[in-house]
């Protein structure tokens, strides 16, 4: 085993048990008490690789079958090196390719090209049935809403769309636009459950086939539209309410003014618009660069201090903020899951080395919610401080209202299809 990783582990796993097997043996890690992970590398130079750049090497070692998982799996390894301290393991050469990543990103964010239509394909544009393979019925592929917990998936999915249309304030008649409207399940509840007209833009020309398709299946194309439109260049036309769920991650920090001016030009002066994107507790200075490069290129996950800034130099007030900080790790526990459940067929329509890669990212984004302290946040946004309640007692009413109906319309099993 190269010299460096055995000093590497050794700083590093002092609460729970590591297993490594490479070129120079078996080696164990840890003093036990916790998780228990056996890794190994199929060749020397995939460990030297690892401790000079484990930030992106770790990912790609397991994409390429170099790092295999042999007692656990992959989350429960980096759940292990997360339950221990990281700073004892820094390097001057890590440190140094950070300075460099964190040049890169400042740069970018100071020179922004509009890679929007670029960045989204890349993800949203995958094979359709990759997505069904652990996602919902519905295809909601953001974070669900487990209330009560222990609901299942597809349950927690319709509550989701439940808290978010009340917070609405959804009524029959309005006009409303969805920014990012993924695979048209919020824009069809919109429809469906409110009476309300509704325009979902989207980048990606596979959830705008998709959503369309599934729009006129069920005798809504006349109340949804889908479009394939970048919110910057919507024309101008009043919206009585906006929602944008699982989009706001990919507008870019040094775009959330722009965003925010669109809203307000576009949002009716007694609208109200839900925001609901991941956050984390601090602005970062460099992405994840496994993620930048394999998952999310151009992505950012915001946190709340950054984004007030943009909402108030728009003219725009906030009435409402919801944390919820764990509701994220459970779904992505439940698409995990479900992923590797259908691994075979995965591999069939890409390869192994795909599904290592869709597996480590599903995994990572889950322990950055149960290790890492990121969280959901739903804000809502007005113009006028009228235009919702002074108190929060209306949402879970409106909740409760919605359900009913949802119940007097059909089965449970048939609300998410």
């Amino acid at each position: 085993m190269a010299s460096s990783l055995h000093n590497l582990f050794s700083k590093i796993i002092r609460i729970g048990t590591l297993v490594v097997r490479g070129s120079g043996g078996e080696q164990r890690y840890g003093g036990g008490g916790g998780r228990s992970v056996t890794i190994r590398f199929t060749d020397e130079a995939a460990e030297r690789e690892l401790v000079a750049d484990p930030q992106l090497k770790l990912g790609e070692l397991y994409m390429d079958g170099r790092l295999l998982i042999e007692e656990g799996d992959i989350y429960e390894f980096l759940a292990l090196v997360k339950d221990n301290t990281l700073k004892e393991g820094l390097t001057f050469g890590i440190l140094l390719r950070s300075l460099a990543r964190i040049a890169i990103t400042q740069f970018r964010n100071r020179v922004p090209i509009n890679h929007n239509r670029r960045n989204v394909a890349h993800h949203y544009d995958l094979n359709a049935k990759l997505f069904s393979m652990f996602l919902d019925e519905d295809w909601q592929y953001s974070c669900a809403y487990f209330n009560p917990p222990g609901i299942s998936l597809d349950e927690a999915q319709v509550a989701k769309k439940r808290h978010i249309v009340a917070k609405l304030r959804a009524e029959p008649g309005q006009r409303a636009l969805e920014i990012g409207s993924g695979w048209g399940g919020m824009a069809m509840y919109l429809s469906e459950f409110c009476g309300v007209d509704v325009t979902g833009i989207t980048l990606s020309e596979e959830q705008l086939k998709v959503s369309r398709e599934r729009a006129a299946k069920r005798g809504l194309a006349g109340s949804v539209r889908f479009e394939l439109q970048d919110y910057y260049y919507l024309p101008p036309r009043k919206y009585d309410r906006i929602v944008s769920v699982g989009m706001f991650e990919h507008v870019g920090r040094q775009n959330y003014r722009k965003f925010f001016n669109k809203v307000n030009d576009v949002l009716a002066d007694d609208g109200v618009m839900v925001l609901h994107s991941i956050g984390q507790p601090y602005p970062a200075l460099i992405n994840n660069p496994w993620i930048e490069k394999y998952i999310f290129p151009g992505g950012y996950i915001p946190s709340i201090a950054e984004v007030m800034p943009a909402v108030e130099k728009a003219g725009l007030l906030v009435s409402d903020i919801e944390i919820l900080p764990m509701h994220y790790a459970y779904t992505l526990r439940h698409w995990r899951e479900r992923f590797m459940a259908h691994k075979a067929e995965a591999a069939a329509l890409y390869d192994e080395r795909f599904v290592r890669m869709w597996e480590f990212y599903l995994a990572g984004s889950e322990m950055a919610f149960t290790h890492e302290n990121f969280f959901i946040f739903q804000m809502q946004i007005v113009k006028k401080r009228t235009a919702v309640p002074d108190n929060r007692n209306y949402i879970q009413e409106r909740e409760a209202e919605l359900k009913a109906f949802e119940a007097s319309r059909m089965p449970l099993d048939q609300i998410a299809g």
